[in-house]
């Protein structure tokens, strides 16, 4: 998986990301672009359009529609998805998760993957456990992250593209005429 991931120079996929905890239960979905160095573009289509995105310096999350689009230098940034960048940067997962090991009791969702979980060196605090699906090409098709809390974020990935032409202007935020940008610590949804 880290070679793979490590000889990757930019990656294209649509998600799913269903959220459960508290007494809510989430689902949303869009496309997801990353591209080095440690660029990423989240656009949320359903259930309301939205953007998350990081321009390796500064990260910026925009509801359509709101007033305002918050921003954060991303080494601030303490989000789920953030980690989630370095997927293509030279990095090992042995190295990210502590124990990281198959985890033969839990099921994969696509026949012929395998299921390994770790657990995070950072966001310690926040996360209990991630636990990866990879493909027998070792791509990684889900990743849920356990949380300290009992809440579980579930990352599922389709359609993936690797290695295919992504403009740099796609990582680059400009608001929407009207719409001001605002610093914030707490850039989530």
């Amino acid at each position: 998986v880290d070679e793979h991931y490590n000889h990757l120079k930019t990656f294209k996929a649509a998600f799913t990301e269903i959220y459960q905890g508290d007494g809510i239960s989430r689902t949303e979905s869009g496309t997801l672009w990353l591209k080095k160095p440690a660029r990423m573009r989240w656009e949320y289509h359903v259930p309301r359009e939205k953007l998350f995105l990081i321009d390796s310096q500064t990260a910026y999350f925009y509801v359509t529609g709101d007033r305002q689009a918050k921003k954060t230098p991303a080494k601030n940034l303490d989000d789920l998805r953030s980690p989630l960048r370095y997927l293509l940067g030279k990095t090992k997962l042995e190295k990210e998760l502590e124990g990281l090991s198959l985890a033969p009791d839990l099921t994969p969702l696509q026949p012929g993957d395998r299921v390994m979980r770790g657990v995070p060196k950072i966001m310690k605090d926040r996360v209990s456990e991630v636990v990866l699906e990879v493909s027998a090409t070792h791509q990684i098709h889900r990743i849920m992250i356990h949380g300290v809390d009992s809440t579980i974020t579930d990352f599922r990935f389709s359609q993936i593209e690797e290695n295919v032409p992504v403009q740099d202007s796609l990582f680059r935020f400009t608001p929407p005429p009207g719409v001001d940008t605002i610093e914030d610590s707490q850039v989530t949804q």
